[in-house]
């Protein structure tokens, strides 16, 4: 097959084809944008001096200070998590009418390794459309967004680009990794001249997600054990061995979460069919035996913003509690030397101020998320339109498919935002801990006059030895913004569900029987 052959087969299509390129070009635009402000803030030039000199032409802290630039882009890096499952869900938007578009393919005469290559086109063509339109977003806001204020400073890191190298792999790669995606998701799927067949697991889902969530606990638990061990020894860990587990042990308690959502589903699924006495339960419940997997698909970018969030959450709570250890502490040393107590804490509130940022990243990270699950529902009922009309017309009312599709989502869903946040609230204290200790140490205190504190031999005999008493407080759980969160998900939840029945009644009229 030539090149502009398989372009011009990958473009082809209806009006939903054109929405599902449009989508996925724009989920790959937003994707490219949050992969290029990391980059940027990585790009930033460290100026002469230490390793803490300060870029001081930056009014944002979190670009001023080195320390914090790492954790800002990795928190943008995140962003692009529920961006990148937004562009799998609208990947499969029209799927019925690109099968039987891909089965016409094959019965002209197109081999399978051809169709796969039509589909892939279609998708990497749709993601390099996104990084295009995103690149050029990004260097059009760049030159839009270079305001120096009256002091010279500038709020966003506007006078610096990222690395060519940089720039070419977000733009490229991501088109790349979409095409490969594509691939790898059609590898259970047979193209055949008259349909499409899926290869399907047939036996129920395992628990072994379970196994991955406890190896995440358990690797952000060993953080304070493993740095302890190594300063015993008077030795520094690897470069490599903490950000191993706190990156790598994120990563598996997600994918522990997400995978798991198919073992939710089924055993839920397998005890509403059990005990279930209405039509409606019912209907869920064999629909959720039959594609447990669907919750995993559905929710992956909700529950991984939870778990981001929740995390968020309770380092919240952590600097709060530190910052009240350190304000009691200090006000004890002022009472010992007897000095009037002086305003403190306002590193934490930088520290506050900035985990503000972040519970907004993960706001934004919600509503990205549920964009991607209205696109699941909406496409799950009008995929299944002919088995939905065919319910109509023998008689269930519309009303009890609606209420179907409810319970269908919401089953699986409490639990699963439940273990999401229970898993990031986990995750933060098995690296902090639950207590925030601060004092517990011993100054010399000089009680003299300047002309006998500053001659050595005469402030040894004035000075006098202060003990500060430790200060202990206990981070609480944040179970208030916790529940924010869980409530926020599950409205998401309910409305994508409100939205999607919508398209009930237009993919259940009776015509839908004939459809092929």
């Amino acid at each position: 097959m030539k090149p502009h052959t398989l372009f011009r087969l990958a473009l082809a299509g209806t009006r939903t084809d054109l929405a599902r390129v449009a989508l996925t070009a724009l989920s790959a635009a937003l994707a490219t944008l949050a992969g290029l402000a990391a980059l940027t803030v990585l790009a930033i030039r460290k100026p002469p001096g230490d390793a803490w000199t300060q870029s001081e032409q930056y009014s944002n802290a979190l670009l001023r200070e080195p320390g914090l630039r790492g954790g800002t882009a990795f928190a943008l890096l995140l962003l692009t998590l529920p961006v990148l499952a937004l562009a799998g869900q609208c990947a499969r938007l029209g799927a019925p009418a690109r099968d039987r578009r891909l089965a016409a393919l094959r019965l002209a005469g197109a081999t399978p390794g051809q169709v796969t290559r039509v589909a892939m086109a279609e998708t990497g063509l749709a993601s390099l459309l996104g990084t295009l339109v995103g690149l050029a977003l990004y260097l059009v806001g760049h030159r839009l967004l270079h305001r120096p204020d009256a002091q010279g400073q500038l709020p966003l890191p506007t006078d610096v680009y990222p690395a060519a190298v940089g720039t070419l792999a977000v733009v490229l790669g991501l088109p790349v990794i979409a095409a490969v995606a594509t691939a790898l998701m059609l590898r259970r799927v047979t193209t055949t001249p008259f349909g499409v067949v899926r290869r399907v697991r047939t036996r129920a889902p395992w628990p072994w997600p379970g196994l991955l969530i406890i190896v995440g606990l358990a690797a952000f638990a060993a953080f304070r054990p493993v740095i302890l061990w190594y300063d015993r020894r008077h030795a520094a860990p690897p470069p490599w061995l903490l950000p191993t587990l706190l990156v790598g042990g994120g990563l598996v308690a997600m994918i522990g979460v997400v995978t798991g959502t198919g073992w939710i589903s089924h055993t839920t699924g397998r005890l509403l069919h059990r005990y279930a006495r209405r039509p409606a339960v019912l209907l869920a419940a064999r629909r959720l035996m039959a594609d447990p997997w669907m919750g995993s698909r559905t929710f992956a970018a909700l529950l991984a913003a939870l778990i981001f969030g929740a995390g968020a959450a309770v380092m919240s709570a952590w600097f709060e509690a530190r910052q009240a250890a350190y304000a009691a502490g200090q006000r004890r040393f002022d009472e010992l030397v007897g000095q009037p107590g002086v305003p403190s804490g306002e590193q934490e509130d930088f520290y506050l101020r900035t985990m503000d940022l972040v519970h907004t990243s993960v706001v934004v990270a919600l509503v990205i998320a549920a964009l991607g699950l209205l696109v699941a529902i909406s496409e799950s009922v009008v995929s299944r339109r002919r088995a939905y009309a065919a319910l109509v017309a023998t008689g269930v009312p519309r009303s009890v498919i609606g209420r179907s599709i409810a319970w269908q989502a919401l089953v699986p869903a409490v639990p699963a935002i439940l273990i999401a946040l229970a898993v990031g609230t986990l995750l933060v204290f098995g690296v902090f801990g639950r207590t925030v200790r601060d004092g517990g140490s011993t100054y010399g205190s000089c009680e003299g006059g300047p002309e006998v504190c500053d001659n050595p031999v005469t402030a040894a005999e004035h000075t006098r030895e202060i003990v500060v008493p430790a200060v202990e407080r206990v981070v609480h759980v944040p179970v208030e913004l916790l529940a924010l969160y869980g409530a926020g998900a599950l409205a998401a939840v309910l409305v994508t569900v409100g939205v999607g029945v919508l398209f009930l009644r237009p993919s259940t009229e009776t015509t839908e029987l004939r459809t092929t």
